[in-house]
């Protein structure tokens, strides 16, 4: 076999021409990306171009030698939500070497508040923009030479999708899935992870022993899991058909900091600091399964450093609860009485339960929720206690936060 050596003295790509690599077979290039790679002269970008392999195949035979992904300059659309923001936190802090670039809409729920207290690290930058704007997503991927791309940018309020409309939900969750993997495949990225939910698998009865797992059949009953179904069967096609290196991962119900307050429990959480009534839709009896959000964001980070291209994973909290247990167990907190509970009427195609198996997560990539809900759920009440402001500035830019809850 031929040891290729760079006709000059330059170092990484620049060393070896199209020429040089035109002339050496797959094996060839493969070896001498992997050399660079481990010699640390190359980053993960770098080597899949030498090795002309695609990004799905070449981390694969990076797996199977037990070599890490070193650096990675990741791309988070939807980074100043609620749990984008706090995936860019961790992100930023744990791998100060990667380069982590936030996309955001900033519709009503993205907040760069969240974030406040790293946007002044090195290893950060934001732009402002549209995963359906083409031209921007490219513009993003080739000015900060993106590796990955984490999705979580979505319309995810179930009541605004019946309520408000679901034109938008269509657009973000089906066509900015559609751009993101089209990018993913022109610049044949690492991987692309797609953050989606467990509703699209629609409804569990009360009383059945079954769970969702990751090859349940979809069968959403609300628009918002109807477009959320569309992005994740565009991953399975796009894999399927031209070999995209994409996750879909389905995750329970999460809680935590910097949740914008349309949600269940910060929503109640306001309510009981206002002293108003809790409005719980129909006999409350409703189960979700309840994951606190740093529990999902590691979940996430060993998806991209080791999850497999082409699968699906179901992340949850083994914690079922009835959405009648979080109001009083919110109400023992702040020591008011149980009739501070108002019912509603229902809302249409409101799912009984969902429930999450994540034995495959846990088994192949050795996750595992470490934070009890017992203990989770006072931490996060405590957290809006001491972040007052920062609710009070979401309330001021958004004046009817569940207006149609009467």
């Amino acid at each position: 076999m031929t040891d290729w050596q760079p006709n000059n003295t330059q170092t990484g790509t620049e060393a070896y021409s199209e020429e040089i690599l035109s002339q050496m077979t797959t094996s060839e290039r493969t070896r001498l990306a992997i050399r660079l790679y481990k010699e640390g002269d190359i980053e993960i970008h770098d080597a899949i171009k030498i090795s002309g392999l695609s990004a799905e195949i070449f981390s694969s035979i990076l797996r199977g030698m037990s070599l890490p992904v070193r650096q990675l300059n990741v791309l988070v659309c939807g980074g100043a939500g609620f749990i984008g923001s706090n995936f860019v936190r961790h992100m930023v802090t744990k791998y100060p070497h990667y380069k982590i670039v936030n996309l955001d809409k900033l519709t009503y729920a993205g907040n760069l508040e969240n974030l406040i207290d790293i946007e002044h690290l090195s290893n950060y930058k934001f732009y402002h923009g549209d995963i359906v704007d083409q031209q921007m997503i490219e513009h993003v991927i080739t000015t900060e030479k993106i590796d990955a791309i984490v999705n979580f940018a979505a319309e995810t309020h179930v009541d605004r999708s019946i309520h408000v409309g679901s034109r938008e939900f269509v657009m973000t969750n089906v066509v900015g899935v559609q751009t993101l993997l089209d990018a993913t495949r022109r610049h044949n990225l690492f991987k692309f992870i797609n953050i989606s939910t467990d509703e699209v698998y629609g409804s569990l009865k009360l009383n059945e022993h079954r769970m969702f797992l990751e090859n349940t059949a979809f069968e959403p009953n609300v628009p918002y899991a109807a477009a959320k179904s569309g992005g994740d069967l565009l991953c399975r096609a796009y894999y399927q058909t031209f070999g995209v290196p994409v996750i879909v991962s389905h995750c329970s119900n999460n809680y935590g900091p910097y949740q914008f307050p349309e949600k269940l429990i910060p929503f109640l959480i306001g309510k009981a600091l206002n002293n108003e009534p809790f409005p719980i839709y129909g006999d409350g009896r409703n189960i979700r399964d309840w994951l606190f959000v740093l529990d999902h964001v590691k979940a996430i980070d060993l998806m991209l450093h080791k999850g497999i291209p082409g699968e699906v994973y179901n992340i949850g909290g083994n914690n079922e609860k009835n959405n009648l247990e979080i109001a009083k167990l919110i109400l023992q907190y702040f020591n008011l009485p149980e009739s501070t509970i108002k019912f509603v009427p229902d809302r249409p195609g409101h799912d009984r339960r969902y429930a999450i198996d994540a034995t495959k997560i846990m088994n192949d990539l050795g996750w595992y929720p470490e934070h009890r809900f017992e203990e989770a759920l006072p931490k996060t009440i405590e957290w809006y206690l001491n972040n007052k402001e920062w609710s009070e500035n979401v309330q001021k830019r958004n004046s009817a936060i569940n207006g149609h809850i009467k």
